[in-house]
């Protein structure tokens, strides 16, 4: 057991070690020391400096949160590019090059994916045959001046509406968008939080649709709504009796919204659940005794 519990903690220190020097350390692990030196030098700016990278529609909404395993249009992904800076760069668009030896990649690029596909060009090559370089050219065909994809992204707009967007911490804020807890991880790009990893127009937050309004909120519920809405809505002239299970002797009644307790609830379907069970075990026995009757 002990060994396990140090297994464990070995495993969870290697993780952490992982996220904040990322491959900084030429796949070989640093000393403690180094370790050390290289938090006391490099986190400081990394947490006063970081970059917000996200793929924009042209209503302003955060179509996807780029993170360190997102991929860049030249294939590799994005904790691989330049995403630490000691001092920020003054010119806008913020360029965030790739790492890579040979990558002809200038500035990190959000390409978007067809479910697990990769999307095509106008041209009909897919994004991966054309060349990383300034222009994005064709690999495959002369007649192609540059990457444009139609694909419709989940917002609605086509994929070449959309903009790769690099930020920093004050420009988002501006903008009223979230920017998440000062963290030393490296290449955390525009992830904040669990719901960061949703599509756009899921994420109920200022880089996304935005939450619902008071008013969709307290609207009546209607005929409309799903069932699991409707058992849990409050007394109103709309609101309709659950249904009861044939056989059963007792009325369900309703649940006032938000009115009882979690064992109150826990106790309401046990109930629920026993008049369901009760029910088959008679259409069962009816059933049987139906058979050896012939």
């Amino acid at each position: 057991m002990e060994r396990l519990q140090v297994d464990a903690q070995a495993l969870q220190e290697y993780a952490e070690y992982r996220r904040i020097v990322g491959d900084d350390d030429g796949g070989k692990l640093f000393t403690p020391e180094q370790y050390e030196e290289y938090k006391r030098k490099v986190l400081p700016a990394r947490l006063q400096n970081r970059l917000y990278v996200s793929w924009r529609s042209p209503t302003g909404m955060d179509c996807k949160l780029v993170g360190p395993e997102t991929l860049c249009f030249c294939t590799h992904r994005y904790k691989q590019h330049k995403t630490d800076y000691e001092v920020l760069p003054k010119e806008r668009p913020i360029s965030v090059p790739c790492r890579v030896k040979g990558c002809p990649c200038q500035s990190y690029q959000f390409v978007p994916l067809n479910g697990t596909q990769p999307v095509r060009c106008r041209c009909k090559h897919f994004a991966d045959q054309h060349s990383a370089a300034p222009g994005f050219p064709c690999n495959s065909c002369s007649k192609c001046s540059g990457f444009h994809s139609s694909f419709t992204c989940a917002c609605g707009q086509p994929a070449y509406a959309h903009e790769t967007v690099v930020e920093t911490k004050e420009e988002r804020l501006a903008q009223g968008k979230p920017v998440g807890q000062d963290v030393p991880y490296a290449a955390m790009g525009g992830l904040t939080g669990f719901s960061s990893l949703a599509e756009g127009y899921m994420r109920l937050d200022d880089s996304g649709i935005g939450a619902p309004s008071a008013e969709l909120l307290e609207a009546p519920t209607t005929s409309m709504d799903h069932p699991f809405l409707k058992a849990f809505q409050g007394p109103s002239s709309s609101a309709q009796s659950m249904p009861q299970i044939a056989g059963s002797s007792s009325a369900t009644g309703q649940v006032s919204h938000g009115k009882q307790s979690e064992a109150d609830d826990m106790a309401y379907f046990e109930k629920r659940y026993q008049e369901r069970a009760s029910y088959y075990i008679y259409c069962f026995n009816v059933n049987t005794l139906s058979q050896e009757d012939i």
